[in-house]
């Protein structure tokens, strides 16, 4: 399926979101905090938010600009998330994307405000003056990113995760957690890319919402599975932190095997989804899903 093509668009929409991260990532803030800042965000990772929200906006024929901004917004939180996370009161970690993390690097006082500040940064991202984007889109957009990202979504997530340290969750309790923690910032890369077409339909809206959950819950579980099969060196991150720390995971509560299953009907999902959907330009959609659970890092 096109794929000299795919990676082709993956490697472009990856510069552009480069591109205006750097312009939009100060770095004159007061006293080193811009260089934490863009320690914190430029220059690594995935990406994988951002490339939902740019290949959605192009399946439903939005806005560009628009998205290009939520693109950016959304790897903001992201990587705020990330800091915050992998600080000695959180998660405790010292590796992050092949590099010492924000606070080994800059110190704990530092990493948090870097963290805040990238959190206030994605809504003045979303939100810029002139007609760049409709007002009433900037609102939109704003209101699916935060519901993701607050108390309902992942940070009630971290916040269960933190409290289940030693403690059996069912199935159903994990599927919650992660849903929170992992999954709905990632449903909402897809449904911010969306919002940018204003002629996107109901059933395409909520056939793409289906599908973003169910890559958002597979990301996480195919997490898990590298966390117990990869070496530190090719995940960039500790690896068997989670086991090492008696966290609930898929690969503890299911199984290996039925966990890389569990993954696999995810995407197929995932693909159903966008069939059910009334879109004809799906691929790189396609690919994205199969891109999550395929990774090796």
């Amino acid at each position: 399926m096109r794929t000299a093509e795919f990676e082709q668009w993956v490697s472009k929409t990856l510069q552009d979101v480069e591109g205006a991260l750097e312009l939009w990532v100060p770095k004159d803030s007061p006293a080193g905090l811009g260089e934490a800042m863009r320690y914190a965000v430029l220059g690594a990772g995935k990406r994988l938010r951002p490339l939902l929200v740019m290949a959605t906006c192009e399946a439903v024929g939005g806005q560009p600009e628009a998205a290009l901004r939520a693109a950016c917004a959304v790897e903001l939180i992201h990587a705020y998330s990330l800091v915050h996370d992998d600080m000695p009161c959180m998660d405790d970690d010292v590796l992050r994307r092949g590099k010492p993390t924000v606070h080994v690097q800059f110190g704990e006082a530092q990493a948090m405000l870097a963290g805040d500040a990238m959190q206030a940064l994605a809504f003045e991202v979303l939100t810029p003056e002139a007609d760049q984007v409709p007002l009433a889109l900037q609102a939109r957009l704003c209101a699916l990113l935060a519901r993701s990202a607050g108390h309902a979504g992942m940070a009630g997530g971290q916040a269960i995760d933190l409290a289940s340290v030693g403690h059996p969750l069912s199935e159903t309790a994990l599927r919650d957690m992660h849903r929170r923690k992992t999954g709905m910032l990632l449903q909402a890369s897809v449904m911010m890319g969306a919002a940018c077409c204003r002629a996107c339909s109901p059933a395409t809206q909520a056939a793409l919402s289906e599908y973003g959950s169910a890559i958002g819950l597979a990301f996480q579980v195919i997490d898990d599975i590298l966390d117990v099969t990869q070496d530190s060196d090719v995940l960039g991150k500790t690896a068997g932190k989670d086991r090492d720390a008696n966290k609930p995971t898929f690969v503890s509560v299911l199984g290996l095997e039925s966990a890389m299953r569990h993954a696999q009907e995810l995407r197929d999902q995932a693909h159903i989804a966008l069939s059910t959907s009334d879109l004809t330009n799906t691929d790189w959609l396609i690919r994205l899903a199969d891109k999550v659970v395929e990774r090796d890092s």
